[in-house]
């Protein structure tokens, strides 16, 4: 019988590829099952964030605590009265004079007093009108800007009741407002993209530096790189199993969104995937190159939380507007891909498929991926030589 013939270097080369990428990924994935700290933040933190933002924090003022002083009670002031009677929105507390209604803010007991003079329906009747007297409590200057606003949309809602009953000849402009994508001001609406944001950072970048250092502290990424196997195939090893866990969060913390807190979702899937797998590309660069630069697990998860993490907490528009950041600040968020990623989130969900918003960002995304992860490859191969 003729023996087989010998394999040779050629023979390995042109076939142990992806067989040596297929062992690199098997190897991975059970680390990540072994490593129930893996799983965690994959499966477990998106589910955590997203009840705690999406039940417990909100932007919203609801039932807020106001006091209603009127000096003389008349049909006028009970209409504008029962205007503040909002189930939702006000929780009013009639009282006799200011020192009483300033009493009740000094205890933090209201968070703002509505004032009606007491000639305010003889001045509604003037050529001049009357004046609301609001005094509001600005220690939290968001809360303080929702009331004046919810007591201004009161009057002017009171006011259009008068003109069209007669009780004044309408004017001859005639205001109709709307508020687009998001008609119901819901900040869970506005919260849960911005969530979705973070926990795709965690995924991508934490998890990814934290089990790279790993391997450098234990020793075995020298071992691995001492096989027949490259540096790209190492990389591309460590890069498929977490992707697949990142998308696996993405999917689950979407359908939490549109089914547990009911955001819509206007754009296309496709464009959600697309663009969130740019981001969780570029999110795994970054993690790969803080792991390749520092080695050291307790580093690298301070690196990872202070570059990563928060920056996409605050400076990402998340919570904070970038608008109202200084400009020195507002160009340091550029350097930040969950910019890009928030800004895409929060028009793929709440807009739809608005390209001129879409591209720009897809692309800084694209652009940022293929930084972090050719710095890691130049990296990797200067530590090795």
């Amino acid at each position: 019988m003729t023996p087989p013939p010998p394999i040779t270097t050629e023979h390995v080369q042109r076939g142990g590829g992806l067989m040596r990428l297929r062992g690199l990924v098997r190897k991975e994935f059970l680390q990540v099952r072994r490593d129930p700290s893996a799983l965690a933040i994959a499966f477990v933190l998106p589910v955590t964030l997203l009840l705690l933002f999406g039940y417990g924090v909100s932007l919203d003022s609801e039932h807020v605590p106001i006091a209603v002083v009127v000096e003389q009670p008349t049909a006028d002031t009970a209409g504008f009265c029962a205007e503040l009677q909002h189930p939702l929105y006000f929780d009013p507390v009639y009282v006799h004079g200011m020192p009483a209604a300033r009493a009740l803010m000094m205890k933090r007991r209201v968070d703002a007093i509505v004032h009606l003079r007491a000639d305010f329906s003889e001045k509604l009747r003037r050529p001049g009108g009357a004046a609301i007297q609001l005094v509001v409590n600005g220690v939290d200057a968001n809360t303080a800007r929702i009331v004046n606003g919810y007591v201004q949309g009161a009057f002017g809602i009171w006011l259009e009741h008068r003109a069209r009953g007669g009780a004044n000849p309408p004017g001859p402009v005639s205001l109709e407002q709307r508020i687009w994508f998001n008609a119901n001001v819901r900040s869970r609406n506005f919260l849960v993209p911005g969530v979705v944001a973070v926990v795709m950072t965690l995924i991508g970048a934490l998890l990814t530096a934290l089990l790279m250092a790993r391997e450098w502290e234990r020793g075995t990424m020298e071992a691995l790189l001492a096989t027949p196997v490259s540096i790209l195939e190492v990389l591309a090893g460590k890069i498929l199993p977490y992707f697949l866990l990142g998308m696996g969060g993405l999917a689950l913390s979407v359908v939490m969104g549109i089914w547990l807190f009911e955001v819509p979702l206007r754009g296309s899937v496709w464009v959600l995937v697309s663009g969130s797998s740019l981001f969780l590309l570029a999110a795994l660069g970054m993690g790969l190159f803080i792991s390749t630069v520092t080695r050291v697990q307790f580093v690298a998860a301070q690196v990872a939380i202070i570059t990563t993490f928060l920056p996409a907490f605050i400076l990402s528009g998340f919570i904070f507007d970038i608008g109202s950041m200084p400009h020195a600040i507002q160009w340091i968020t550029h350097l930040i891909p969950a910019r890009y990623y928030v800004a895409l989130l929060q028009t793929s969900f709440l807009a739809g498929d608005v390209w001129s918003v879409i591209l720009p960002n897809m692309l800084a995304l694209a652009v940022m991926a293929m930084l972090f992860l050719g710095l890691t490859i130049r990296l990797s191969h200067a530590r090795l030589d």
